[in-house]
């Protein structure tokens, strides 16, 4: 007789969707299961693809029992197998709920926040269209696509639902020669496209499109005008930055409620936040340690009175700030990260973190670091997918400048 370990396929409950955009569920003996395409309530049926002492990995084959919020995913790709959009196969509304239970979980079990206050604005971006910046990787045959979910195989297509318009002869001409992916960006502004792939070895576009990390876009956000390099990060398109901008200036309040000194723009890449958030009359202080970003910072704070300093910044020398914004990797700031941070002494710190997980170890630091946690606003900012982005306002306690 099979046991339970052999099996290859399941009959699942699914409790709830976790970070990486599966169903979690539990096999009879026990074991926790991840199950891609299930979601929340549902009952499926599950082939089991890994299996450890642990846990297993399976995907759906079979809903037996579905969401009201089930839908049909919108483009044909995602049913061919893209792995671009993993949540296609529910509402919007459903997403965005989701993600917020994610983020709370993770508040809640990794920062151990007893009941945190997560909120859902109505402030998202566009479900389709509206992407500017794309990873696009390369197939055998040197078109380009999106990979298949937990694989290096890669789907072609010659559209993409959720990339704004202006990427659609990249998606229909572009080819690499060498390079596995590219990275293509469309300025929203003019129209512009720059497309980066290393080693080089890019054709098929139109001489129009110009290539390399020292190409650069003209963006604009909140009104003010920005220069983006290849080589620089920025958000997935100008409407998500104004969101995150809208939210982050919400979030740290007036500035007359803030201590003295600068703000402090951290992981500040091109400066968005040192050149859109109100400051009065106050300097703007970025840190950053990505050359192209610093160069890019520099050019955009041109005309405020603002320092860019170029360097890792838990290698960074703190000085007291008003305020902080931190936009950190996916990997958030880690204790290196939030030491840097507190020594500023800011009575407000706002956190911008793309990754649940790194949300809640890093609430747990600032908590242990004299901060807490007032509110984490949850950001829709990549339609369709796992990827969620949220505002966390901390608040120093005033304890801390009694000692």
């Amino acid at each position: 007789m099979a046991t339970e370990r052999a099996r290859t396929t399941a009959t699942v409950r699914i409790e709830k969707v976790v970070a990486e955009g599966d169903g979690l569920g539990r096999l009879d003996d026990g074991r926790v299961v991840f199950v891609e395409g299930a979601l929340p309530g549902e009952l499926v049926e599950a082939h089991i693809v890994k299996q450890s002492r642990d846990y297993a990995r399976a995907a759906t084959t079979k809903v037996l029992e579905s969401n009201p919020q089930r839908v049909d995913p919108p483009c044909r790709f995602v049913r061919e197998g893209c792995g671009g959009c993993d949540l296609q196969h529910a509402s919007v509304s459903l997403q965005r709920e989701i993600k917020r239970d994610i983020v709370r979980e993770s508040l809640a079990r990794l920062g151990r926040i007893v009941d945190p206050d997560v909120r859902l604005p109505d402030v998202d971006v566009p479900s389709v269209g509206a992407r500017t910046t794309v990873r696009v990787a390369r197939s055998a045959d040197g078109r380009v696509g999106f990979r298949r979910r937990r694989s290096h195989d890669v789907v072609t297509v010659d559209r993409c639902l959720i990339a704004h318009p202006g990427l659609a002869p990249v998606f229909t001409d572009l080819r690499l020669e060498s390079a596995e992916e590219a990275v293509v960006r469309v300025s929203n502004h003019d129209g512009a496209v720059v497309v980066w792939a290393e080693p080089t070895g890019v054709f098929g576009i139109e001489s129009s499109v110009v290539g390399g990390p020292e190409s650069t876009i003209t963006e604009v956000v909140n009104g003010v005008e920005f220069r983006v390099s290849a080589a620089s990060f920025f958000q997935s398109s100008p409407r998500a930055a104004e969101v995150l901008v809208e939210r982050v200036t919400s979030a740290l309040g007036p500035s007359a409620s803030w201590g003295s000194g600068p703000l402090l723009d951290a992981y500040g890449g091109i400066g968005l936040f040192a050149a859109t958030v109100d400051v009065g009359d106050r300097e703007v202080l970025v840190v950053e340690s990505n050359p192209s970003a610093c160069a890019d910072a520099r050019h955009n704070l041109r005309n405020r009175r603002a320092r860019v300093v170029e360097s890792a910044f838990e290698r960074w020398v703190s000085e007291p700030c008003g305020a902080v914004v931190a936009d950190p990797a996916r990997d958030g700031l880690r204790a290196a990260g939030v030491t840097a941070l507190v020594a500023t002494g800011a009575p407000i710190i706002v956190l911008v973190s793309c990754d649940p997980a790194s949300l809640g170890r890093d609430a747990r630091l600032m908590t242990e670091a004299g901060y807490r946690l007032e509110y984490s606003e949850v950001l829709d900012l990549f339609p369709h997918t796992h990827h969620v982005e949220a505002v966390s306002r901390f608040v120093r306690d005033a304890r801390l400048d009694a000692l």
